[in-house]
């Protein structure tokens, strides 16, 4: 994991620049009460406090002596909570400081550093991070900082490529997490993987790299149970059903589901909740060589099922079905599933809205109403139950792709759901794992979404 610059200090040798975050409702009050200087030149700039506009208030000797920084409408905030990220793009180099009462200080402070994540690993000269600035007091900078750097290790993994990122070593990676936090972490891999995990051992078994399965408990045995999964394929060439160049291009990012439920643990962990955790991480490559899972294959699963091979490039739904299943097992309640999982996803909801799938109404609720309150977007889809029969096979109980075109989250949403049978609640995410190109506070690559949204929903579990 690449090494942060730090963006928040407790105190400066030098005079801290004030930001002045500002309201358009509240602008023209707010400017009778600047300096002349000032006044005139906000007006020069035109400035009206628009949602991330920014102007810097030059002194006598040009010097910066105060920031405005516009917040835009109080319900425009709303859908731009990040906005503040634009800061650390804009402003020269210095040391600033917000205002005691400065609105929504929080949201600021995560957007602050989440903009200052780089992934430079691979750069013979990293950047310098030229501006930093002074931790507010009233904000619970621990807390906030802990989240982001879930994020950066989820974002870190994501980003790196898989020349240098296995299966072991996103095991290796869970493993010092758990260690960090107290958690045991138990590997599973060789001897009589295949027997356990036939589904997960198909399709890593054509790669030099092992498949295995990573299983990290912690917390309160008696407290809610909570069981995380997250699809670990460290490369997916699409088997013998072969990528096009294009669409193979960005497959190291297909462990982004491990990425994010290993941030979501991390943040689970970091903040002490009330609750049983369990991590679960199946792990392979998808890889090409003679002995390479095909089409129609039949193999069994952990649960006992047996499941069609419709195609090797829906590869990630395997490795699942053997852990949800595995996951079942002790009927926890709560399974929250992630997964790079299909195109169809992409399709119907672009690269920055997650859609998720569940059952219970009232929890799909507070999904939703989470992902609204900490802009982290989600939208629930259908586990439509007419399409179940397009999962059935003709030589084996499942088959893995289906008979027929079209819905594609929706019957591989279905298709893991066919493993879950124990547990009293479970919800799957079919995340993309990946900013296409840069916003405030969500840099181009590697990103984590859903896992603050689902924090939220599990801060709430482990107080009921």
């Amino acid at each position: 994991m690449n090494k942060q610059p730090s963006l928040f200090i407790e105190n400066s040798q030098t005079p801290a620049i004030q930001i002045t975050c500002i309201y358009s409702e509240n602008w023209a009050e707010i400017a009778k009460n600047l300096p002349e200087s000032a006044q005139n030149q906000a007006k020069m700039a035109e400035f009206e406090a628009k949602n991330g506009a920014i102007l810097s208030i030059i002194d006598s000797k040009g010097v910066v002596e105060r920031v405005l920084f516009g917040l835009g409408a109080k319900d425009e905030f709303s859908k731009n909570q990040f906005v503040a990220a634009k800061l650390l793009q804009s402003l020269p180099e210095g040391v600033y400081a917000f205002e005691d009462n400065t609105p929504h200080l929080e949201q600021a402070v995560l957007a602050l550093l989440m903009q200052s994540y780089k992934f430079e690993r691979y750069k013979s000269k990293p950047s310098i991070q030229k501006l930093q600035f002074l931790a507010p007091k009233n904000v619970n900078l621990a807390a906030i900082s802990a989240k982001f750097v879930a994020i950066s290790r989820g974002r870190t993994l994501i980003n790196t490529p898989a020349n240098d990122l296995g299966t072991e070593e996103l095991a290796a990676e869970v493993a010092l997490v758990g260690k960090k936090f107290g958690a045991k972490v138990n590997v599973i891999k060789g001897g009589d993987f295949e027997q356990k995990f036939p589904l997960i051992h198909a399709v890593g078994k054509a790669s030099t790299r092992p498949p295995l399965l990573v299983d990290l408990t912690w917390g309160n045995s008696k407290a809610v149970k909570i069981t995380l999964v997250g699809k670990g394929v460290v490369f997916d060439t699409g088997g013998l059903d072969i990528k096009p160049p294009s669409a193979m291009l960005l497959m190291k990012k297909d462990m982004g589901g491990a990425a994010t439920a290993l941030a979501l643990a991390e943040m689970i962990m970091a903040a002490g909740l009330n609750v049983n955790l369990r991590l679960l991480i199946p792990s392979a490559e998808n890889a090409i060589a003679g002995n390479a899972f095909r089409p129609n294959d039949i193999y069994p699963s952990r649960k006992g099922l047996t499941v069609e091979i419709g195609d090797t490039d829906a590869e990630g739904r395997l490795i699942l079905a053997d852990a949800l299943a595995l996951a079942d097992e002790d009927a926890p309640d709560y399974i929250f599933n992630f997964a790079t999982l299909t195109g169809a996803a992409r399709v119907a909801m672009g690269p920055e809205v997650v859609p998720f799938f569940t059952d219970n109404d009232q929890l799909a609720a507070q999904i939703y109403e989470a992902g609204v309150h900490v802009q982290d977007p989600l939208w629930r889809l259908p586990l439509w139950h007419g399409y179940e029969s397009w999962l059935k096979g003709n030589l084996a109980d499942l088959s893995s792709t289906g008979s027929k075109s079209g819905a594609g989250c929706i019957t591989a949403a279905i298709f893991l759901k066919q493993f879950v049978e124990k547990a009293k609640n479970f919800v799957h995410f079919d995340v993309f794992g990946w900013n296409p190109s840069s916003s405030p506070a969500r840099p181009e690559g590697g990103e984590i979404l859903a896992a603050r949204a689902v924090f939220e929903v599990i801060s709430g579990l482990s107080k009921a």
